[in-house]
């Protein structure tokens, strides 16, 4: 699928799930924002001394808290509520495969997160485009487009990093083999009023 070489595209039909349940999705993909923000905290956090990534991840971590605020918006002014924090099975999948990946070392930790992080903004932005391009509520298709171009802007930032600062590591067979494990389990998903469920 273009530049994000997603290997299942999301079945279109996903969105009629979605339209049942708006409530659902809104809250969902409020906290995805939210956990986004707080992944690249975290990157942040354990690599500080790479001052670009630093800086880079601090204006890419307020922006998942701006969306997560306009998503907060939009349920605010819907008469809808913000429900409790929502388990992703998808990102927990991503993520036990991320942990069974690295070598141990520090650089292969920061690109195998790194990677993870390219994933899951990968997945979303394909996600925001198929509701751009099929969802019936004129507000939400303008929205989500909007947002898709800003998933696509943080999938380059994390990995043009991970290519950065992946000295010794074959940063593009680790990304293939990353996209590989994404469609194995993909097709388990794109059944619920979820970003990625």
């Amino acid at each position: 699928m273009g530049v994000l070489r997603l290997q299942l595209p999301t079945d279109p039909r996903w969105v009629n799930i979605v339209e049942k349940n708006i409530e659902e999705i809104l809250t969902d993909h409020a906290w995805c924002e939210q956990k986004a923000a707080t992944n690249a905290i975290t990157i942040i956090t354990n690599n500080s001394e790479h001052q670009d990534l630093v800086k880079d991840l601090l204006a890419l971590a307020k922006e998942e808290i701006d969306h997560f605020e306009q998503v907060h918006n939009i349920i605010i002014k819907r008469g809808l509520k913000l429900g409790r924090e929502r388990k992703d099975d998808y990102v927990n999948e991503l993520y036990l495969y991320m942990k069974k990946s690295g070598d141990g070392s520090r650089v292969s930790g920061l690109v195998e997160r790194l990677l993870f992080s390219a994933m899951i903004e990968a997945r979303s932005c394909e996600r925001f485009k198929v509701l751009s391009e099929n969802i019936q509520d004129e507000e939400l298709a303008v929205f989500y487009r909007e947002l898709m171009e800003s998933e696509a802007g943080h999938y380059v930032t994390f990995i043009t990093y991970a290519r950065k600062y992946g000295v010794g590591i074959d940063v593009e067979k680790r990304w293939r083999e990353w996209l590989a494990y994404e469609e194995s389990i993909i097709s388990n998903y794109g059944k619920g009023e979820t970003i990625h469920g």
